[in-house]
C-alpha cells in the first residue's frame, strides 16, 4: 500500500509570517498594555505557578472572579494566553474555513472569551478574514478580562494593518455574562476554547447528557447557516465531551469540517474512561481523540518563562470539533447532512486521521488513527515522517486486515 499525506493540523509553514513575528514578541505587547516593574517581573514565575494551581488542583477552592485580580490577569496574559495563542493560531492556520463563508456585516460569538484569545488567534491565522467587516460578541463573566482582551486584540491587529487601512474592520462588543446569556443578534460563527472544561467541573450529569444540553444552548445563538468551532484541552474528559458533542452535531444535520474524516461512530470516544461524568458503556479501547505538536519552535522567551515557573511545556495538546450548517466546497463532499466537508473516502482510498504519538513496535513505529473502518494502527514505511493530526490517504483495503491484539485496531502498513 502506498500512503499520501493530504493535510496536517499543525504545519508551521501555514502560519502567516506576520503572525509568527507577533507571537515571537507577544510579551512586548502585554508590557505595553499591562506594564510590570523589575520587582514584579521577578515575582512573575511564582505568580504563574500559583495561577496554575488555581486553574487545576485548587480549582474547587478558588474565588469565582479570580481573574479580576490584576496579578492573576498579568500572569494569565503573559503565560497562559501566550501558549494558547500559539496552539490556536497553528491549528486555525491549518483547518479549512471555507464552510463558514463570512461576509461583511456578519455577527460572530466567542463564549467564555477571557482576554479574546480565540478572536486574536483567528485574526492572526486567517489573513483572508481580516478585511471582512465582522461584529464579534465576546462573552465572559469578567469585565476586567474582556477589557484587557480588547486592548490586546487592538494592539495585535494594529500591527498587521497596511498603511492604507485607517480603521479596523472587526468590531468588538463586550458582553458581561455566563454561557446562556442572550445577545441581540443571531450569529454566523460560534467559537469557544477551554470553556466547557470549566463549565462541567461543577456538574455531576454524564457527558452524553451535558453534550445534548449544551449543544441545544449553542444553537439558540446560531443563525440558520451557522458554524461551530469548539476547542478544549486534550485531556480525557474534555476529549470525551468533544466526542459526545460531535454525535449531537451529526444528529442535528451538521457537516463536520474537522478533524473527522468519516461520520461513523468515533473509535476513540473514551467510553472506558472513569469518573463521575463517564458511564462504562462499551467495549471500545478507551482511547480519546486528541492531537499534539511539539513546542520546539515556540518563542525562547516563553520557554524560559515556563522553565522559571517550573511548568515546562514540551508539547501542546488539544481536542476540538469544527462543524458547519453547510459543507463548503461541494466538489469534495458527501452530499448529505451530517457529512464532513474537508475531504472524503472513495472506493479507491481510505482516510486516516493520526491521533497519537509514535508507538514503538519492535523494529517499526506505529500510530493510532481514526478511520471509517474504526481504530487503525498505522505503520508508515521507514523514513516517512508522520505526525499527530496528519490526514493520510491509503488505498482502500480489498481484503480483511489483521488486528492488533492489544487494542483491537486494524493494522495498515503503507
Amino acid at each position: 500500500m502506498k500512503s499520501d499525506i493530504r493535510e496536517s493540523l499543525f504545519n508551521p509553514k501555514k502560519v502567516p509570517v506576520d503572525a509568527k513575528s507577533i507571537l515571537e514578541n507577544f510579551d512586548s505587547i502585554i508590557q505595553g498594555i499591562l506594564p510590570l516593574n523589575s520587582r514584579q517581573f521577578s515575582k512573575l514565575p511564582d505568580d504563574i505557578r500559583e495561577l496554575s494551581h488555581q486553574l487545576t488542583d485548587e480549582r474547587s477552592s478558588r474565588r469565582m472572579h479570580y481573574m479580576n485580580d490584576k496579578v492573576f490577569l498579568s500572569a494569565y496574559a503573559r503565560y497562559f494566553m501566550w501558549w494558547n495563542l500559539i496552539r490556536l493560531t497553528k491549528l486555525f492556520s491549518n483547518i479549512n474555513f471555507d464552510s463558514v463563508n463570512l461576509s461583511d456585516g456578519d455577527f460572530c460569538l466567542d463564549i467564555g472569551s477571557g482576554p479574546l484569545t480565540v478572536v486574536t488567534a483567528l485574526w492572526l491565522s486567517r489573513p483572508e478574514l481580516r478585511s471582512k467587516k465582522i461584529i464579534w460578541y465576546c462573552l465572559d463573566i469578567s469585565k476586567e478580562v474582556l477589557s484587557l482582551g480588547e486592548n490586546i486584540f487592538l494592539s495585535v491587529a494594529a500591527k498587521t494593518l497596511s498603511d492604507s487601512e485607517e480603521e479596523l474592520p472587526w468590531k468588538i462588543i463586550r458582553v458581561k455574562g455566563s454561557f446562556g446569556t442572550m445577545i441581540k443578534e443571531k450569529v454566523k460563527l460560534i467559537t469557544c476554547a477551554n470553556m466547557f472544561n470549566e463549565v462541567f467541573q461543577s456538574e455531576t450529569h454524564p457527558l452524553t447528557y451535558l453534550a445534548q444540553k449544551y449543544s441545544s444552548e449553542l444553537k439558540k445563538y446560531a443563525a440558520e447557516n451557522a458554524s461551530y468551532l469548539i476547542v478544549e484541552p486534550g485531556v480525557p474528559h474534555s476529549a470525551r465531551f468533544i466526542t459526545c458533542l460531535r454525535e449531537c452535531f451529526i444528529s442535528g444535520a451538521l457537516f463536520i469540517t474537522a478533524p473527522c474524516c468519516h461520520t461513523q461512530s468515533c473509535p476513540m470516544d473514551g467510553k472506558l474512561l472513569k469518573g463521575p461524568h463517564v458511564k462504562n458503556a462499551g467495549t471500545k479501547s478507551g482511547k480519546w481523540c486528541n492531537f499534539a505538536f511539539n513546542t520546539d519552535d515556540a518563542p525562547a522567551k516563553l520557554k524560559k518563562l515556563s522553565s522559571d515557573a517550573k511548568l515546562p511545556k514540551d508539547r501542546a495538546v488539544l481536542s476540538f470539533i469544527f462543524a458547519s450548517s453547510h459543507p463548503g466546497d461541494k466538489k469534495t463532499l458527501e452530499k448529505k447532512p451530517g457529512g464532513f466537508s474537508n475531504t472524503r473516502d472513495t472506493d479507491e482510498t481510505l482516510l486516516l486521521r493520526i491521533a497519537s504519538d509514535p508507538i514503538r513496535l519492535y523494529d517499526k513505529t506505529g500510530f493510532y488513527a481514526c478511520s471509517k473502518k474504526g481504530l487503525v494502527l498505522f505503520i508508515p514505511k521507514k523514513g516517512k515522517p508522520v505526525f499527530s493530526g496528519d490526514l493520510i490517504s491509503v488505498p482502500y483495503p480489498k481484503k480483511e486486515l489483521r488486528r492488533d491484539y492489544k487494542s483491537g485496531a486494524v493494522i495498515i502498513e503503507s
